[in-house]
């Protein structure tokens, strides 16, 4: 369901969401300076404030009204506008309009050499550009404003630029470093005594950052703190804000109750405020929520209502999350054709941004809905659409690994060049003085080159020790690029550059491909959390391990698939390995946090090298059937595994076709197929 996957949309969709919600969290809290002007303008500014975090379709006419006004005005009641409207216009989706005004806010404050100004114009400028999906140059331009206002004596600009950089550290996934910055924020935000936002702003950003890091202790404990003084503040949009903040930590720690009261008791408060945009979200959240109930009767109610809210407000990515919550729902009441087309709305609206991770996700539901609701045909379609885009994604992200991989190599190296140049320096500049001693002093000669030689003796063991350390190093970075951090397992990359160098076997002993996917791996994160997800990966790993041979590759082929390659194995010992694998896992059971969890998996696999018609396949094509027949087994029961054995009629077809359509293609005639149960389904071995 869409809650499974997005868990709350603008939580967990990725850097540019989250980025966007810290704007809309943080921007609204910006300081207000001592007012030195007109009175009158200065605190209208800051009550359109308010309204344009959360109606800013109402606030932004009001402030456009304003300019003219302030073209006079002092530089505190100038600075204000400008930035509102730079976030105004921010959520009112005019991006253009709102990097312009953020634009002349930064030469404003240069103009008057003013560093909390000028960090107040950064840091909306990055909010900006976080929405344009240029994620780089925000992330820079907020660690640009930390600086900047570190500068200035302004408590409340330094608060908001540490919390801004804190969010921009937990994008890319240094936790502690945005710990640090985020708890500065905070204790900054306490000394703050003119603007109750900032602290407001700063706890919200903390219980996020705590949930992300999976202390729910510590964000319980903040939540304690965030929500009773957002009450004191009486403002229904910062309680509407709050209350989402504690449904999603509610949704992280398996209590969907709670998350549910918190997010009607914030639709409450966004209804009496017409925030059109949060309300769209809410509602987006309750249909997840009912989903995961599978109530699809409400699930369907509040998505509709989303998908009108979202349409008012031009939110299009929570429209795409609200089509499909709504196509899950249709299917789940058996509307199958509607929830196609709900479906197929979401999936082209992710196309239309080139969201592919997004796209890929949905895709994978879309197949689980399918499969629940019968549709097996257009189950394994999809199932297949969401492989091929996520090879892609694989190869896309591998590319990355490697060139980032590369660059960390050549600094180490244009470092190293740099130390033996260094040295080259030292030791020409002591042959020089080694001359002018010589010229002046003869009798002191052979002191001086004994000298010498004692520092090029030293700068020459520093560099083989500097080699030295560059060597481990390069071993370090080599083995974490071929294993699995959470599972110790080989990752996708190494197996592919082994397969790129592994020999076929004879005719009576080949190697087998063995394909894995934990049945209701979702399932398992919502109920009980993603640790105990964790724990179940590295439980099988560990088992796998039991089960196969020391010989044997174990992969873990991404998210929660696995992949075995056996190099040398019997034919008529393929299915019996098959069989070892499924009740080896079936029989654990991993307890966490005094919970019992069964996990079973489903199989896909088949023999290598494959050699239809006489002429061998290169593995991508074993790996291919292997995955397809793996969907097979997903979309007839799961706890099993569907095997390839071989081809028939060859001619008549192509591998192109058999990969697209391997049910069909046994159907034919032309493939050989197997299933194997697990002992606690039917003992027993069929051959199809």
């Amino acid at each position: 369901m869409a809650g499974n996957r997005n868990g709350w949309r603008l939580v967990h969709a990725g850097p540019r969401a989250i980025a966007a919600a810290a704007a809309l969290a943080l921007a609204a809290a910006a300081p207000a300076a001592a007012d030195d002007g007109p009175p009158t303008l200065h605190a209208r500014i800051l009550e359109l404030r308010e309204q344009s975090r959360f109606v800013s379709y109402k606030a932004l006419p009001q402030l456009l009204r304003l300019q003219v006004e302030s073209a006079s005005a002092p530089p505190a009641a100038k600075a204000e506008l400008l930035e509102q409207l730079s976030m105004a216009n921010l959520r009112a989706g005019h991006s253009d309009a709102a990097l312009a005004a953020a634009d002349q806010l930064i030469a404003y404050g240069r103009s008057l050499r003013d560093n909390a100004i000028i960090a107040r114009g950064q840091m909306a400028k990055s909010y900006a550009l976080f929405d344009r999906a240029d994620v780089k140059a925000a992330n820079q331009l907020s660690f640009d404003a930390e600086k900047t206002a570190a500068a200035s004596s302004n408590l409340a600009v330094r608060s908001q630029a540490a919390v801004t950089a804190g969010q921009t550290c937990s994008i890319q996934g240094d936790f502690p470093a945005a710990l640090v910055k985020l708890q500065n924020g905070v204790d900054l935000a306490r000394q703050v005594n003119d603007d109750p936002l900032i602290l407001f702003a700063a706890l919200n950003a903390l219980v996020g950052l705590y949930r992300q890091m999976k202390e729910y202790d510590k964000a319980y404990a903040t939540l304690d703190e965030l929500l009773p003084y957002t009450e004191k503040l009486h403002l229904p949009g910062r309680m509407a804000a709050a209350r989402n903040t504690e449904s999603i930590l509610a949704t992280a720690t398996g209590h969907p109750k709670r998350a549910q009261r918190a997010l009607l008791h914030s639709l409450d408060l966004e209804r009496q405020l017409g925030a059109e945009r949060m309300l769209g979200t809410t509602l987006v959240n309750l249909s997840d929520n009912y989903l995961k109930e599978h109530d699809y009767v409400h699930a369907a109610q509040y998505a509709k209502e989303s998908l009108r809210y979202t349409q008012l407000s031009n939110d299009q990515t929570v429209e795409a999350v609200a089509r499909s919550n709504l196509g899950q729902a249709y299917l789940g009441l058996g509307r199958i054709a509607e929830g196609k087309r709900q479906y197929e709305a979401s999936m082209a609206r992710y196309e239309q941004q080139n969201d592919k991770p997004e796209l890929q996700a949905t895709l994978r539901e879309y197949g689980e809905a399918l499969e629940q609701a019968g549709d097996l045909t257009a189950a394994v379609s999809a199932y297949h659409r969401e492989r091929v885009l996520s090879n892609e994604l694989f190869e896309k992200r591998r590319r990355q690994a490697v060139l980032e991989l590369q660059e960390r190599y050549d600094t180490d190296k244009r470092q190293r060049q740099i130390q033996l140049l260094s040295q080259e320096n030292q030791v020409k500049g002591a042959e020089i003085e080694n001359r002018r001693l010589q010229q002046r002093v003869w009798w002191l000669m052979a002191l001086v080159f004994g000298l010498a030689s004692v520092v090029v003796g030293l700068l020459y063991r520093r560099m083989r020790q500097a080699n030295a350390q560059l060597e481990v190093k390069n071993l370090e970075l080599k083995a974490q690029s071929t294993l699995d951090p959470l599972t110790s397992l080989y990752n996708r990359r190494h197996f592919q550059d082994h397969m790129r160098e592994c020999a076929p076997e004879g005719d009576d002993t080949v190697g087998a491909l063995f394909l894995l996917d934990v049945d209701h791996f979702k399932h398992i994160n919502d109920r009980h959390g993603h640790a105990a997800g964790d724990a179940v990966l590295k439980m099988i790993a560990g088992n796998l391990r039991v089960v196969l041979r020391e010989t044997d590759m174990i992969v873990r082929w991404g998210g929660e698939e696995f992949l075995a390659f056996l190099p040398a194995l019997p034919r008529h010992g393929i299915d019996e390995v098959a069989r070892r694998i499924l009740d080896g896992i079936a029989s654990q059971v991993v307890r966490y946090q005094e919970q019992e969890i069964s996990v079973s998996v489903s199989v896909g696999f088949a023999p290598y090298p494959l050699a239809p018609a006489g002429a061998p396949l290169p593995w991508e094509c074993a790996v291919n059937l292997a995955d397809m027949a793996l969907y097979l087994a997903k979309a007839n029961g799961r706890n099993r595994a569907y095997g390839v054995r071989g081809f028939h009629n060859f001619q008549h077809t192509s591998m192109a076709r058999i990969e697209q359509d391997l049910e069909g293609a046994w159907r034919a005639g032309l493939v050989d197929l197997s299933v194997v149960q697990a002992a606690d389904s039917l003992p027993v071995l069929a051959t199809l």
